[in-house]
């Protein structure tokens, strides 16, 4: 099977020091307001999802969710969470260590394609 998501190595590690404050974590690609199209990283149970999102996948221990409205548009692409410096705009975890998850992407083949990880 072809993983929809993954993370960095430099994502796990800050993953990791928001687990010495918040054990359980989920990510959520944001579909706007506050910092654009980024993957936002919440306490599980602290962000309501419902049957208008998707479950892509797991990433070092986070589950990971999309809005199906966004999914429709990233459908064919393999999104990998990363990391950068700089403070984001948004409610997201990693905010107070001065740096913000983005996502990095790109088009599965069509090979690809119908080896895809199922959606939930």
């Amino acid at each position: 099977m072809v993983e929809r998501i993954l993370i960095s190595e430099k994502a796990k590690a800050v993953v990791d020091t928001i687990r010495q404050q918040h054990s359980s974590l989920i990510f959520h690609q944001s579909g706007g307001c506050c910092d654009g199209s980024s993957p936002m990283c919440f306490e599980e149970g602290e962000l309501m999802l419902d049957d208008s999102d998707v479950w892509l996948g797991t990433v070092h221990g986070c589950k990971c969710y999309m809005s199906r409205d966004q999914f429709e548009y990233w459908k064919h692409t393999q999104i990998t969470i990363d990391v950068v410096q700089g403070r984001g705009a948004s409610f997201s975890l990693e905010i107070p260590l001065g740096v913000r998850f983005l996502i990095r992407s790109r088009l599965f083949t069509e090979e690809e394609m119908i080896r895809l990880d199922p959606i939930l």
